[in-house]
């Protein structure tokens, strides 16, 4: 399967840019799902995942600038009708069930369409320079990682999992990353502009997770954000 997306399947996703700008903005300013934020310094957990090895086209975090960013979306779900295992098995299937598509959309361009294996690859589509390539480095049946390639706003990784938590399940976003050149670090921690894009992408990821599970949010969503600038 080639890389890159058809011209036909972009031009589709092109054509869904300036109403998703509008639709986004509008989302944001009126949404009602309470968010509990908060960011420290401090140093990698001992759980991070294991360091990329450099080549294939991955972009680990040394790859890129300023300071490392480890972040966490939590969020509670209750009255699921799915286990953790079939979240992720829906999920993987099509990631755009669960991506705010009226701003981005998940291409995948390598790999087998309708599972995810470790080596596949999706291209994240968003207006502007936003587009995010990315490729699978572990799967579980709970959980799967991807890792950036060359050409990404972020240097690093970011894992989905999902758990029992008593009668509930619990859904994260967990990365670990910094900003893939000199340009997105200004953006991201100077302008904080990507900054709050990231938010709303994986917090509406949240919402609709909770809603694919057929449950609903309690308790909001959880953000943590530890900056280590010395990582």
């Amino acid at each position: 399967m080639p890389r890159r997306p058809s011209f036909p399947r972009r031009l589709r996703t092109a054509a869904h840019w300036p109403l998703g700008v509008v639709l986004t903005s509008w989302r944001y300013m009126w949404r009602t799902t309470p968010f509990h934020r908060s960011e420290s310094e401090g140093s990698l957990p001992e759980d991070a995942p294991p360091p990329l090895r450099p080549g294939e086209e991955l972009q680990p975090p040394e790859a890129g600038a300023g300071p490392l960013f480890h972040r966490v979306y939590r969020a509670r779900i209750r009255d699921t009708s799915l286990s953790p295992e079939r979240v992720i098995v829906e999920m993987t299937s099509d990631l755009d069930r669960v991506a705010p598509t009226e701003f981005a959309r998940v291409n995948k361009v390598l790999g087998r369409e309708g599972v995810m294996a470790v080596g596949d690859e999706y291209v994240v589509r968003m207006p502007g320079p936003w587009d995010g390539p990315v490729r699978v480095v572990a799967r579980t049946q709970t959980s799967f990682r991807l890792a950036t390639l060359e050409g990404h706003l972020e240097a690093g990784q970011i894992e989905f999992s999902a758990r029992e938590d008593g009668p509930m399940l619990e859904f994260r976003i967990e990365s670990w990353a910094r900003a893939g050149d000199r340009f997105s670090n200004l953006l991201y921690d100077h302008l904080r502009m990507s900054k709050e894009i990231q938010l709303h992408v994986w917090t509406s990821m949240l919402e609709r997770v909770a809603k694919l599970a057929g449950g609903r949010l309690t308790g909001g969503i959880e953000i943590r954000t530890r900056r280590l600038d010395g990582g």
